[in-house]
């Protein structure tokens, strides 16, 4: 059985952003919904965290840490882990939050009704958004993939690994256009993966690892 992943090696990834705005354009997504950002991390320490706190560099993008010459700083993409055992499904009080055979974890906008508890039970503050009653975009035209997810006021939404890619045999957004090829994806079974061939003999972690969610997104050291 297949079982989707994604690694990020964070020493390839130097802030540029390109896979946050290949995802808003992609996915269509509103104004001030985000599926994927990039963090700018001013410490030295591991990065199982939970939230966005300003240590990591929310609010100093692409300032360094720490005092000079031992200064510190790195970037963090951050979205939609995809974990084994999500909190936001054991939760949802609609069964709108899934998991499909493959792994992707998803909303069913059509179950979903705004209620919130899968954005309060997931440890990865930030990587849900519930969608205001006044859906508007920065384009008055439509862009992005004819079968983008459609994005309905009161509902939750997030990353979804672009599955509508993965289904035609591509690959997610945020990997097409990374120019420091920091991203890798594909079945974490397969050993001929690419993604698992990206991640034999490196050091990894997980994001907030201690949740005890099973977090499937690899962050190379």
């Amino acid at each position: 059985m297949t079982r989707y992943g994604m690694a990020i090696d964070l020493r390839r990834c130097f802030g540029c952003h390109t896979c946050s705005v290949a995802c808003k354009v992609a996915n269509n997504l509103p104004k001030d919904i985000h599926y994927n950002v990039v963090y700018t991390k001013t410490d030295d320490g591991d990065i199982d965290v939970p939230g966005i706190a300003a240590a990591e560099g929310a609010l100093s993008n692409d300032i360094a840490g720490g005092v000079f010459p031992n200064c510190h700083q790195y970037y963090l993409p951050r979205s939609c882990q995809h974990c084994e055992a999500p909190a936001c499904e054991n939760v949802c009080p609609t069964g709108a939050t899934q998991i499909r055979d493959d792994g992707i974890v998803w909303i069913d906008d059509e179950l979903c009704i705004g209620c919130e508890s899968c954005i309060e039970a997931c440890p990865y503050e930030g990587v849900r958004t519930l969608i205001p009653g006044d859906v508007s975009y920065y384009l008055d035209m439509v862009v992005g993939e004819a079968d983008a997810p459609a994005h309905r006021s009161g509902t939750v939404e997030k990353c979804t690994l672009c599955y509508n890619l993965i289904d035609r045999d591509e690959v997610p957004a945020c990997m097409q256009l990374c120019p420091g090829r920091a991203r890798y994806w594909g079945d974490l079974d397969d050993p001929e993966s690419e993604i698992s061939k990206a991640i034999k003999g490196r050091t990894y972690e997980f994001l907030h690892e201690s949740a005890g969610t099973g977090p499937k997104v690899y962050y190379l050291r």
